[in-house]
Order: structure tokens, then sequence, then C-alpha cells
């Protein structure tokens, strides 16, 4: 055999227990550090920057000669055998539902209606601790309707305190447009999130989720509107909103639920009650 021939077995023993791949290369990671150091030193120092482009420059002068004028690759060795896939979850029975039905889960939840009253009523009641903090700070009760209303008002970015304490009619119809807007679609988030947490959905109404949004509203706030970041009190804002989320809670599981898509799958025996598909428990067999 003359050289540089390959012998048809050996070339098949080697294929079966061998695959070509390429060769790893920290090249994309370097790369990528070198940009976020690039932009990063626009902000910082322009040594930062400095540094970046020369990893950038590094990483691309390797990576290209790991494709050229070669691609580099390895033998990774293949091992065959067969894998058993087991697991340790356990199952419990469901209720029937139809094969063609994809499953929408909760069974039951409240209306849309529902949530447009509890918003309503929720944002009358956190009307009141916003009142009472300016007229203990301020007194007047016109501040914290003006200081919403600013949010929309490019030129009172610049009032003074005594502006805001004052009444203005295009304040008080901003604002209350405003308020309206964003206590009716809280609402309706209510309404839809209530069912989720049946346990103890005061709790989840009235605390948690009022303190989720007040941190989300915290970090962006100077972005959105930077006159009431400089003049709100966080204090009384998460006071409001736990008012309003107690109040909203409360109206909104006060409503009846309505049957979703899910309970309305169901055959009509045990929509019904009268008759179920799921086994008998021993204390039913017995």
């Amino acid at each position: 055999m003359q050289e540089g021939q390959f012998m048809p077995g050996h070339e098949h023993e080697h294929r079966s227990h061998t695959i070509i791949l390429p060769a790893p290369t920290p090249w994309p990671m370097v790369l990528a550090l070198g940009l976020s150091l690039s932009i990063a030193g626009m902000v910082t120092h322009w040594i930062i920057s400095v540094l970046g482009v020369i990893l950038v420059l590094r990483s691309m002068f390797g990576w290209f000669f790991d494709i050229f004028p070669h691609e580099l690759h390895i033998a990774v060795p293949v091992q065959t055998g067969v894998m058993e896939i087991s697991s340790t979850r356990t199952t419990r029975e469901q209720l029937p539902i139809g094969a063609d039905h994809r499953q929408m889960l909760p069974v039951e939840t409240f209306s849309v209606t529902s949530g447009i009253k509890g918003g309503i009523v929720g944002g009358i009641a956190m009307i009141v601790p916003a009142a009472i903090f300016g007229l203990l700070k301020y007194h007047s009760i016109w501040y914290a309707v003006n200081l919403l209303a600013a949010g929309g008002f490019i030129s009172w970015a610049s009032e003074s305190t005594a502006f805001l304490c004052q009444f203005h009619l295009e304040g008080l119809l901003a604002a209350t447009g405003i308020h309206a807007f964003t206590s009716i679609l809280i609402g309706l988030l209510y309404g839809a999130m209530l069912p989720m947490f049946p346990r103890k959905p005061i709790l989840t109404a009235g605390f948690v989720a009022p303190l989720l949004w007040t941190g989300l509203l915290y970090s962006a706030l100077g972005i959105i509107s930077p006159v009431l970041n400089a003049r709100i009190n966080w204090l009384w804002f998460v006071v409001s909103q736990v008012a309003f989320g107690l109040v909203c809670g409360f109206i909104v599981n006060l409503q009846v639920k309505v049957r979703t898509p899910q309970f309305r799958s169901l055959p009509f025996a045990v929509r019904a009650g009268i008759h179920s598909d799921l086994p008998l428990t021993k204390d039913e067999e017995l």
C-alpha cells in the first residue's frame, strides 16, 4: 500500500468511535469583555476604554487564526449506550378534559367589571392618605393633586412648593385622568391575579403587590418623571399604595367569580356534580 492512502477498515473504525468538532476557543469571550470595557470607559475613565480596545484587537487576531487558513478541529470520543430515563415525581389524577382542549387555569376567575369596580373604589381610598399628607406637611389638599399633574406638565417642573399648594383647574383635570387610568389598570390586574392566590389574597393584594411595584417605581421614577422623583414622599406613597391594595382586593373578592373555558370544557355530569371519572379513595370504597 502506498504512503498517503487510508485503509477503509481503519477509517470506518475511527469514524465510529470519534466525532470531529470545532476546537474550543476563548476569543469570543475575550471579545465580549473587550467590547464591554470599551463602552464602560465612556462613563468611567479612558484607561478602561484603552484596555477594552486592546482586548478587542487581541481577540480578533486570535480568533482569525483559529479559523484561517484552516479551521481547527478536535476529535471527541463517542460513547454509545442505552440511557434509562426515570423520574421520582409522583402523579395524581386530574379532572377529565377533552382531548382537543388546551388546559387553562384557574377554573374560576373574576370578571372584567370586578377589576374595574375594585380599581375605582381603591383609587378613591388612595386619595385619603394623600390628602392627609398634604394637610399635615403643606396645609393644602392640592399639593398631592398638583404633584401628580406635574408629571405631565413640563412647565411645572420648576414651579415652587407654594404654586403646587394652590388650586389649579388644569392640574385637577390632569391628575384625575392619570389617577383614574392607572387605578382601573391596576384593578384589572388584581382581578386577574387574586384567583392565583386563593389562600391569602388580601395579604397579597394589600401588602406584597404594593411593595413590589413601589420598589419598581423607586428605581425607575427618576427616568419616568424627575419632578415626582424629586418631591415625592416615599413613606406616604407606600401608605397610599397599601390603602389602595387593601380596599381594591377587598372589593374584588366580594364579586362573584365566573367560569373559565377550563371549567366549561368538562363533561356536563362533572360540571353538575353528578358524576366523576376520578377513582374512589379508600374511605369512599368502604
